[in-house]
């Protein structure tokens, strides 16, 4: 049979399944292909999936990829590579946007439910500010560093900064370990005390920091960490 014939109809049969069944079914290679469809119009890429799953060796790990490296894998043009990864970005916004429902959080497990998402499809060290009114009201969220929570990216000054622009007199402290082990280091520990001690001089509260990993979080005052023992006289 013409390889012609056995493709033809495939994509509007793909279509059809998911949008009959949903992705639960899928294989990898299928959800890939199912993708690329918008993307690739002209050529069969279930080669290309295969492709893309034999160099990276997951489906998350295709849609975490970098732009660049994606282009690496033979098919995969730049209008291809944003797609895919617009995936991760736009699941990230859907889930933070979810989130952003809930005005008040009251409790420290309510702060690590809002704060989860803002991590999700994250492969680098990113800090999170949750900043709060004196009512438990969310007045924002701000990115205000990448790399590991006490690298030089890291400024107390400009999580102060934030809170302070921001009106906050509660704010919780996030970032998250891409290694996927959600557990306090050393070093966290030091820069938490620093960040507290900073926000107590301008009488606001650092009420919790949180360990993001794989879609869960540590809270480090639930672990037992205190930090107001460490704030400057």
């Amino acid at each position: 049979m013409p390889k012609e014939s056995i493709h033809k109809g495939h994509r509007e049969r793909l279509k059809e399944r998911f949008r009959e069944e949903g992705l639960d079914n899928f294989t990898d290679i299928q959800a890939l292909e199912l993708l690329l469809f918008y993307a690739v119009p002209q050529r069969d890429t279930n080669p290309i999936a295969h492709a893309l799953l034999d160099r990276f060796g997951s489906l998350s790990r295709v849609l975490e990829a970098a732009p660049e490296e994606l282009e690496k894998v033979p098919g995969i043009s730049a209008h291809s590579a944003t797609l895919l990864t617009l995936v991760t970005a736009l699941g990230r916004y859907y889930q933070v946007d979810c989130a952003q429902r809930v005005e008040c959080l009251t409790t420290l497990d309510a702060c690590g439910a809002y704060l989860v998402p803002y991590f999700f499809g994250r492969t680098r060290e990113t800090v999170f500010l949750l900043c709060m009114d004196a009512k438990c009201k969310v007045l924002c969220c701000r990115e205000v560093g990448e790399g590991s929570v006490n690298s030089a990216s890291i400024s107390v000054r400009k999580i102060v900064e934030t809170a302070l622009n921001a009106g906050a007199t509660t704010v919780v402290l996030a970032h998250n370990h891409p290694s996927g082990v959600a557990l306090p280091s050393t070093e966290d520990v030091q820069t938490t005390r620093r960040v507290a001690a900073a926000l107590a001089a301008v009488e606001i509260h650092l009420a919790d920091h949180m360990v993001v990993a794989e879609g869960d979080y540590v809270s480090m005052v639930q672990s037992g960490y205190r930090f107001d023992a460490y704030l400057l006289p």
